[in-house]
């Protein structure tokens, strides 16, 4: 297995409308989210094998949610359903393009009840990269089988790949994210944050305050940076990767498109440690602006997902400075 991502899997309840806040909004619309599984989707639609390992309710949402992954070339064997909780759901209003207001329904959701006795074992140790984010580790049982995930992939010698992803409203405080965070980043090779978490983690939203966060273990750290593009640190050195100027209709599941690309050309070679030198990294960025760039023009997360053809197209259309 190429990548395995591990984590939530939910229904975003998108608006009917843009340009209202949550209590504006007339209706909404269900679709399947969760940023993990958007990941392991946008992984296998550029041609990598994925895998999702998480938890749903055993309900009609979370059967269909498994369907879902699975029609589109996710392998589901890690997907497990729980009889006492329903399936998780976040609803999503858009005050503009490219900001997003959430509430989660979710008490407890499904997925924080995964336990570390229902991994998938076999996944885990003998996967590539192991792809997770911070809601898993807002709640047990899920934390504790988050951390056995880490783990059992890290001991086989898989890539740790840690999306910060936070979400203010699931955590008792932001002090208690930090701690959780911060404890998990060691753990990490790869770390993925934007401008916000960047400046919870560091005190600043200057990417270059990412370096500070190498000096805790990783050996990538990336920063989105939404229409700014992105940048990337990583001990050869660091720099800023241009955005791709589109028509924004929709922004959520760019930052898991975008990673699920990063991942993709970082695996392309048999040692993904090769690859961390500027020249490389900017190469591999300008692909994952890519893979975003193209998510970002289509309403939705998983209907907007590039294929690796459409990618190569984009790519092969731009100037070199996009």
């Amino acid at each position: 297995m190429h990548i395995v991502c591990l984590g939530e899997l939910l229904v975003d309840m998108f608006p009917a409308e843009l340009g209202r806040r949550l209590a504006e909004v007339s209706a909404f619309l269900p679709k399947p989210g969760g940023a993990p599984a958007n990941a392991a989707v946008a992984a296998a639609r550029l041609g990598a094998q994925s895998a999702f390992i998480g938890k749903v309710g055993d309900d009609a949402f979370g059967h269909h949610l498994a369907s879902v992954l699975e029609a589109n070339d996710v392998d589901i064997r890690g997907v497990r359903f729980d009889r006492e909780a329903r399936t998780t759901m976040a609803f999503i209003a858009k005050p503009d393009p490219n900001t997003q207001e959430f509430v989660f329904y979710r008490n407890p959701g499904a997925d924080t009840r995964l336990h570390p006795d229902e991994l998938d074992r076999e996944l885990l140790t003998t996967t590539r990269v192991l792809h997770f984010g911070s809601l898993s580790l807002g709640a047990e049982p899920i934390r504790t089988a988050a951390w056995e995930a880490v783990t059992l992939a890290r001991q086989a010698g898989a890539l740790i790949s840690f999306d910060v992803n936070y979400r203010p409203s699931l955590w008792e405080s932001p002090d208690r994210a930090i701690e959780q965070v911060t404890a998990m980043i060691p753990q990490a090779d790869l770390l993925k944050v934007n401008e916000v978490e960047l400046e919870l983690l560091t005190g600043s939203q200057e990417p270059s305050a990412s370096r500070q966060l190498l000096d805790r273990g990783p050996q990538l750290v990336v920063v989105t940076l939404g229409p700014h593009g992105s940048y990337f640190a990583a001990r050869a050195g660091g720099e800023a990767v241009p955005p791709f100027r589109v028509v924004t209709v929709d922004a959520t599941g760019c930052g898991d498109a975008f990673v699920a690309g990063l991942l993709c050309q970082l695996i392309a070679a048999d040692d993904w440690r090769t690859q961390l030198v500027p020249g490389r990294l900017r190469e591999i960025l300008r692909y994952a602006n890519a893979v975003g760039a193209l998510t970002a023009q289509t309403m939705g997360v998983i209907p907007a997902l590039p294929t690796a053809a459409q990618v190569q197209a984009f790519l092969s259309a731009q100037s070199p400075n996009g």
